[in-house]
């Protein structure tokens, strides 16, 4: 007996659940014809969202997962990506439920995927100046924040708007990630780019400005601030290893350490002659200053350099 795969559908559209009863039944009604399937995940919805788009479409492209118990944003993507795959999706877009990202523009995501130029595109808000305008200020000032963190740990340094979940992964790419150990909750999309990177894979933004109405965001600002930067860290020191010691070796691999150490060593002598120049009253001497000032200058010339030959890497 042949065992043969379904028909292959081109693009896929996994949209997560949670508290969108309000917008997710004219969000999946606003998908065109240029997609095939549309996957829609209730994560547990206490809206029972899942539900009200059972009752209010007759579109047979689309099918509803119910979760269970609720497992994040993160998670319930993922589930709608194992469907995909199952399903033989080659491109699978990822869109909110929430209304504030246009379907028109899903064959914007889609089409450097299906030319080859890219293995996974994402909206970016900010290449438009008067789109930038509209939006709140908070998230704009939370948006900058975010940027600088992604691109540090997952060395994607010319892509911007982190947050943003309007995305399109091809199927082999999707593959090659191993999806369970990828962030089940919001910070689930820097985590895709860090281990994108470690996949050696072809990232693009795509100009895609949002809607913003009536819409809240389930994310809260404490776990922004306290265990984004933690788990950002960890990508980085993950990122680093990998790349510039187990998987090359480079220029970066000899800047770094000596950077570190050249900074620390200063900083370290810096302090403790303040203290001893304060317990003493006695000025610190001129040689000591220089040993001092050299040392500083020449640990932040080693980590430039390595930031430099960092942002110059590029996916091959």
């Amino acid at each position: 007996m042949v065992i043969t795969s379904p028909p292959p559908i081109t693009i896929c559209v996994v949209i997560p659940a949670y508290k969108v009863k309000v917008h997710i039944n004219k969000v999946v009604g606003s998908i065109g014809p240029e997609v095939q399937k549309i996957i829609v995940v209730d994560d547990a919805c206490p809206e029972q969202s899942g539900s009200l788009v059972q009752e209010n479409t007759k579109d047979p492209r689309v099918e509803v997962i119910f979760h269970s118990r609720n497992m994040g944003v993160g998670g319930a993507v993922k589930t709608g990506y194992q469907r995909a795959i199952d399903l033989n999706s080659q491109i699978i877009v990822k869109m909110d439920g929430d209304g504030q990202m246009d379907s028109a523009r899903i064959q914007n995501l889609s089409d450097p995927i299906l030319s080859g130029i890219a293995d996974y595109t994402k909206g970016n808000r900010f290449f438009n100046v008067e789109a930038v305008r509209k939006m709140p200020k908070i998230r704009i000032i939370g948006n900058l924040g975010l940027s600088f963190l992604t691109k540090l740990s997952s060395g994607y340094w010319k892509i911007f708007d982190p947050s943003n979940g309007f995305t399109a992964i091809s199927k082999n790419k999707l593959l090659s990630l191993p999806l369970e150990k990828i962030d089940n909750r919001y910070f689930f999309e820097s985590d895709m780019l860090f281990r994108l990177n470690l996949a050696n894979s072809r990232v693009l933004d795509v100009s895609i400005p949002a809607i913003y109405e009536t819409e809240k965001s389930n994310l809260k600002i404490s776990r922004v601030l306290f265990e984004f930067p933690i788990k950002h860290t960890r990508n980085l020191i993950k990122r680093v290893l990998y790349t510039y010691y187990v998987r090359d070796f480079s220029p970066g691999s000899i800047e770094l350490p000596i950077g570190i150490i050249l900074s620390f060593f200063g900083i370290f002598l810096g302090v403790q002659s303040w203290f001893n120049s304060f317990e003493s009253q006695v000025p610190t001497q001129i040689g000591t200053l220089f040993l001092i000032s050299t040392t500083c200058l020449a640990g932040l010339q080693f980590l430039l350099a390595f930031l430099t030959n960092d942002m110059n890497r590029e996916v091959k």
